[in-house]
């Protein structure tokens, strides 16, 4: 099962990766918070502090995940091609 689908880039994440330095992905529906924290470890080779997530009303499972101080989200998105 793929844990991440993709990274979502709106006005909302961007506030977010500026502000709190937070990145908001689309994950699989039944992925776990200890799931998607792994895979953004692994994937990115950095320390994820938080994850919150949510279902949507259409149905799709998002993360919010909270990067450590010293892996600003901004990398991490420009690594992604979000910016």
């Amino acid at each position: 099962m793929d844990v991440i689908k993709y990274a979502l880039s709106t006005e909302k994440s961007l506030r977010l990766m500026e502000s709190e330095n937070k990145l908001i992905f689309a994950v699989a529906l039944k992925s776990t918070k200890a799931d998607v924290k792994k895979a953004i470890e692994e994937m990115f080779s950095v320390k994820v502090e938080k994850v919150n997530t949510y279902i949507t009303v259409g149905g799709e499972k998002r993360a919010y995940v909270r990067f450590s101080a010293e892996h600003p989200a901004i990398d991490i998105a420009t690594n992604l091609g979000l910016m």
